[in-house]
């Protein structure tokens, strides 16, 4: 189903038509640009349509108004792989003027279906080995963007979850193996599972099912704690694991920042709506003429540490006040 960013609930959102910056009025003589983007959240998820909301309102900064100047549409992938490459295929017979994407989930697909279309992605942890670009500093082909975080990352998830509950020995990493950056985080994982005293194990979990299966099995034994990576499946079936995690009691940590606002106990990761700002200045770019082999792949400029204090309680978690103090954000 096409989705498109209707100009007045636009307007609304930007505050009227005194937002409109002077150049979107400029411009309105010249022919309509086209945008496709394809997003692997439901599309009533209310994240995503922030993060999608943050994309608009930057591309209207730059002067690229829905309605006006440019058409925007959308497609959902609500974390089912089969409907994201159905959607790629859709967006790319539109034949676009650029894409934007999200994930490894959707850009693998995208890239397929439209090889000759300009694509902006976010949210990829390691778009080299994925082979979406040839190096970050010049991508080569018809795809740029914004990394998500490097491989390194997970060593700090380790670091942070054995932080906020020392009693840990036993941690399950989920992950989706589609996902190519995934045996890279659990890697520095295992680099640093000896020095903090766990054991680390992976997990796929490609849908809720195998979600639920796999972290009651892990709760049988106790001391117990859970590492979410990102993926398009793991951030559909959120309230699956936040839910499971407190059942079981397992202190667990999240790479996005969602799940924490909705429940989880802490997050440490890149800003996502950040990088959905950031994208929109690419895309104008490109819409200027740039070509995305010519635009370095960029990497992560804001990361937050989210607390949220209420599960930490009904986990019978103290937060240690050095932890509390470097958090960007605490939900009490």
């Amino acid at each position: 189903m096409t989705v498109t960013i209707g100009r007045r609930e636009l307007l609304v959102a930007l505050g009227g038509a005194a937002a409109w910056p002077l150049a979107a009025r400029a411009q309105q003589g010249e022919r309509m640009r086209r945008i496709g983007v394809l997003m692997p959240y439901a599309a009533d998820d209310p994240q995503g349509q922030t993060r999608l909301l943050a994309f608009a309102q930057a591309l209207a900064q730059s002067g690229w108004i829905d309605g006006s100047n440019v058409r925007i549409d959308i497609r959902w992938g609500a974390g089912d792989p089969e409907r994201i490459r159905r959607n790629a295929a859709e967006l790319a017979a539109l034949a676009p003027d650029v894409i934007l994407t999200a994930g490894s989930a959707s850009t693998g697909p995208l890239l397929q279906a439209a090889r000759a279309v300009p694509i902006v992605f976010v949210q990829i942890a390691e778009p080299v080995g994925a082979g979406f670009v040839e190096t970050l500093a010049r991508p080569g082909g018809n795809a740029t963007g914004f990394m998500l975080y490097e491989y390194g990352i997970g060593g700090k998830w380790l670091e942070l979850l054995k932080e906020i509950a020392p009693g840990v020995k036993r941690v399950a990493f989920l992950q989706n193996r589609a996902i190519p950056a995934g045996p890279g985080h659990f890697g520095a994982m295992q680099a640093s599972a000896s020095s903090l005293g766990v054991e680390v194990r992976p997990i796929n979990v490609p849908d809720a099912d195998e979600i639920e299966r796999a972290i009651s099995a892990f709760a049988r034994s106790s001391n117990g704690g859970l590492i979410v990576a990102a993926g398009a499946a793991a951030f559909y079936h959120r309230d699956v694991a936040i839910k499971l995690a407190a059942k079981h009691q397992l202190p667990a940590l999240y790479s996005d920042h969602a799940f924490v606002t909705e429940g989880g106990l802490i997050a440490y990761g890149p800003d996502r709506v950040d990088s959905f700002r950031r994208a929109a200045g690419y895309i104008d770019r490109i819409l200027k003429g740039e070509k995305p082999a010519d635009l370095p792949v960029q990497a992560p400029t804001k990361y937050k540490l989210v607390i949220n204090l209420k599960t930490a309680k009904a986990l019978g978690i103290d937060v240690p006040p050095t932890l509390l103090a470097r958090a960007d954000e605490v939900i009490e």
